[in-house]
């Protein structure tokens, strides 16, 4: 209440100042159709300004900070792929009995177009996933994350990630298994339920994750061709069509 009393009444300081001026214009010139064509040019300014600076200037300046924090979110999920990311579809994969049947769909070279990473995408969304947690070491999976969950509480804290919901997703999916392991002290022993909760939550974390990864590498390809001729070669679904055809 404190706040708009000051502003009240600075309001009608200003608007008195501006009569006394007016007043004292007219004392001196006593030319009224002079203050009156200027009052009126004025005010009609008014509403072209309020268009330039609300509708124009700050239309292009929300699509700056906008662009400024799509960009910054781009440099978040690229340290992710890198410090994490890239290992745990390794990992994840291992889980993945059907793996053969995408691996050679997903070996990106620096031919791929628009097209070809969209029909990646669709592969992945029809691709049918079954994961089984008896086939691989759900040991090394929970100590790569309890090691990594500095990283994922850090990333989660960045408000920037507000802009991209799924990739949000993505990290409490991945957050969220760490924490299912952790709870359990002997994972190589536990009861057949447990094993098909966890086969449930890496199957949603493992289709999420890939999705993602072929955003980023799409936008690698575009903006960081250097980058992205890296990422090719570390491709980790390359590295297991390559170990099938061994």
């Amino acid at each position: 209440m404190k706040k708009y009393n000051w502003q009240l009444l600075i309001g009608i300081i200003l608007i008195m100042l501006s009569a006394v001026f007016y007043y004292i214009h007219y004392f001196v010139f006593h030319d009224l159709h002079h203050i009156f064509i200027y009052l009126i040019g004025d005010i009609a300014f008014v509403f072209i300004e309020v268009l330039l600076v609300t509708l124009v200037i700050h239309t292009l300046l929300a699509a700056r900070e906008k662009r400024l924090r799509l960009k910054k979110l781009d440099m978040i999920i690229g340290a992710f792929f890198s410090e994490v990311g890239i290992d745990l579809i390794g990992m994840l994969s291992e889980f993945n009995p059907n793996t053969d049947g995408i691996c050679e769909d997903l070996v990106v070279d620096d031919m791929w177009t628009d097209k070809r990473f969209a029909e990646a995408q669709k592969t992945i969304k029809v691709h049918k996933t079954r994961i089984t947690c008896k086939i691989s070491n759900l040991e090394s999976l929970k100590t790569f994350l309890s090691e990594k969950k500095g990283f994922f509480l850090q990333l989660l804290q960045n408000p920037t990630l507000l802009e991209h919901e799924i990739f949000t997703d993505l990290l409490w999916g991945i957050f969220h298994i760490a924490e299912e392991l952790n709870h359990r002290a002997n994972i190589k022993i536990l009861p057949e339920a447990d094993y098909e909760h966890l086969a449930g939550d890496i199957e949603r974390v493992y289709a999420l994750l890939i999705s993602e990864w072929l955003i980023y590498m799409k936008h690698l390809r575009d903006e960081y061709p250097y980058l992205f001729s890296l990422a090719i070669r570390t491709n980790p679904f390359r590295a297991h069509c390559e170990e099938d055809e061994a």
